[in-house]
């Protein structure tokens, strides 16, 4: 028996406007189908997990141990967008010619972004 990768899921005190944000920059889909309390961003290719967005009283303090890896084929011009739309930089990287930025959503959660061509 095996586990597939079907959600992920994000603590957070306003669960509509992280998971609309997400939305915006992903191309997916909001669905409030629990109400505010459990929001949940469908892929828009029908593929791939599902983000869900839990609303809680207090989050938890401090760097998030798991974090998102995304891929674009112009990954400065990602980073711009999503600084553009309320992401913060974190930091820029490079390990063996790989490079990645580290950016914070709204809400202060880390993600990474990359070059679609360098990923393997």
């Amino acid at each position: 028996m095996t586990i597939s990768l079907g959600m992920i899921t994000f603590d957070t005190t306003d669960a509509p406007t992280l998971a609309g944000w997400w939305a915006r920059q992903t191309g997916g889909s909001v669905h409030a189908d629990h109400g505010d309390e459990f929001v949940l961003v469908r892929p828009s290719s029908g593929t791939g997990p599902i983000l869900a967005f839990q609303q809680i009283a207090d989050p938890t303090a401090g760097k998030n141990r798991i974090h998102l890896d995304v891929s674009a084929p112009d990954r400065e011009a990602e980073v711009d967008r999503l600084l553009g739309d309320g992401a913060t930089l974190v930091a820029r990287h490079e390990v063996g010619g790989f490079p990645w930025v580290v950016l914070a959503d709204p809400d202060g959660n880390q993600f990474c972004v990359a070059q679609a061509s360098d990923e393997g």
